[in-house]
């Protein structure tokens, strides 16, 4: 126990759950805090369920979040031949016993115990067949499953590192399955044999498993294993304090890495999902979160999920985060809506840093930014509707706009500062605000009424675009007010 070693144990059934990446996250973090060890095991035993696919996508999605582990990953299909031996080690110390009955039998059992408002535990009839019992039901063909001998009185004390102490009547747990009748070993058992080879110090999961804990300390000490600490982290709720679902939005990573959130934005917001460290602030660099965090600040109670707030935090990550691994990231999601080449020439990467550059600070996610950006990419199809109503519709738009156009031509070096301080003289010549030239050239350049600064918009465009939408708004213009 000197040497912290946690684990990480997805079932590869799906892609990783948001729930799934705070209760990694947690593990790596208290891995790293105590330089221990954070071990990922697969628990791939639900053959029917398990797939390649989701396998991957875990392993992908916990690479992307930065979440490296030290060991593994660890398949527990590989490991069948340890649960057997497992199993008949307790066979053979009567701590376990051979089950005959088929799922028929046990389904109507249940259902008649539920008639008559007893709880639906198994019944124990196998546990105490005679030898001549027991070949009976073998010459019937019968393949027998494997069940603890669960203690018929006392308690299973769960001392848990969040919620202290949490005791469970032994008659309350049922003679659960260890070994299905097809070989196959169950969570529980599994879970057990795998926590002592691996020589897992701390077993760090979600609260939802509180109820397996009890099970599984019967296996331990069954086996004549030493415990681990258990701590459950608090669960994950939606805002109505419902469990966490896909009417809430999206749920795993792999979907908030494809809408454009950063990696980094997620960890930290994961991180205060029932964490708190010291003070108020929120935006942690993640030498920080290691560094403070600790399972003595970890909440009883259930986090809140705000996808507001973590869009909040990735528009930060956005803005701060150096802007060529922000470019690089983008460029994806500018290729996905046609606006640049795949691959990306290398004298195009300058242009779409500029433009990412300026787009970043108004949006929140690098989907946003490729949205942001489609006039620096694409021509102008049309304006927005509430900028034509605001900014088209006066007679003397038309005419200001050429004045506009025939300035910016006289422009030779086509800066920001330049074509700014050729619009405000005009503005000074005409004896206008500065706002009736600069808002309709905001709508002509861009077909929008909002986004970076008008004169780094017209510099990333150039000269010959800039004259070119200036005319063509104009025209527009006429057009629409006879």
């Amino acid at each position: 126990m000197n040497s912290i070693r946690v684990r990480f144990a997805p079932s590869p059934t799906g892609s990783l759950h948001i729930g799934g990446a705070r209760t990694a996250l947690f593990n790596w973090l208290f891995a790293r805090r105590n330089e221990g060890r954070f071990i990922l095991r697969i628990d791939d035993t639900d053959l029917e369920r398990s797939t390649e696919k989701s396998y991957h996508e875990i392993l992908d999605a916990l690479r992307w979040l930065g979440l490296e582990w030290d060991e593994g990953p660890y398949l527990q299909s590989q490991r069948l031949e340890r649960y057997r031996r497992a199993a008949l080690e307790l066979l053979n110390s009567g701590r376990a016993y051979l089950c005959y009955c088929t799922p028929e039998e046990l389904a109507a059992r249940r259902k008649a115990a539920q008639a008559s408002g007893r709880a639906p535990m198994y019944d124990r009839r196998c546990r105490y067949l005679t030898p001549e019992e027991r070949s009976r039901l073998e010459d019937e063909g019968r393949q027998p499953a494997i069940r603890l001998a669960i203690p018929d009185s006392g308690t299973t004390v769960v001392r848990d590192l969040i919620r202290g102490e949490v005791s469970f009547e032994n008659s309350t747990i049922d003679d659960f399955i260890i070994m299905k009748s097809n070989g196959i070993p169950t969570y529980n058992f599994a879970t057990v044999i795998d926590d002592y080879d691996m020589q897992i110090t701390h077993v760090i999961r979600a609260e939802e498993h509180l109820s397996n804990t009890p099970k599984q300390i019967l296996v331990f000490e069954a086996l004549g294993y030493e415990l681990p600490y258990f701590a459950h982290v608090p669960m994950i709720l939606a805002p109505d304090r419902s469990k966490l679902s896909k009417r809430h939005g999206a749920t795993s990573v792999e979907e908030y890495r494809d809408a454009g959130y950063l990696p980094e934005a997620i960890i930290n917001y994961l991180a205060l999902l029932g964490w708190s460290p010291e003070g108020e602030e929120e935006i942690l660099p993640l030498e920080k979160i290691i560094s403070s965090f600790s399972l003595e600040k970890v909440s009883k109670n259930a986090a809140i999920y705000d996808i507001k707030k973590l869009t909040w935090m990735n528009g930060h990550y956005l803005r701060e985060t150096d802007l060529d691994r922000i470019t690089e990231m983008a460029i994806p999601f500018l290729q996905k809506k046609g606006f640049i080449a795949e691959p990306l020439a290398p004298e195009s990467y300058a242009y779409v840093r500029r433009v990412v550059g300026v787009v970043r600070d108004r949006v929140k996610t690098l989907e946003e930014i490729a949205d942001a950006a489609s006039y620096f990419f694409q021509e102008i199809t049309s304006y927005e509707e509430k900028g034509i109503n605001k900014y088209f519709t006066r007679p003397d738009v038309a005419d200001l706009l050429e004045r506009c156009r025939e300035r910016l031509a006289e422009v030779e070096e086509f800066s920001a500062q330049n074509t700014e301080a050729a619009y405000r003289a005009l503005s000074e010549e005409l004896g206008v605000p500065t706002g009736q030239l600069f808002h309709p050239t905001r709508l002509a350049v861009s077909g929008r009424t909002m986004g970076p600064g008008l004169f780094d918009i017209l510099e990333i465009l150039g000269k010959e675009r800039v004259l070119e939408r200036l005319k063509k708004a104009a025209n527009y213009v006429r057009k629409i007010t006879g």
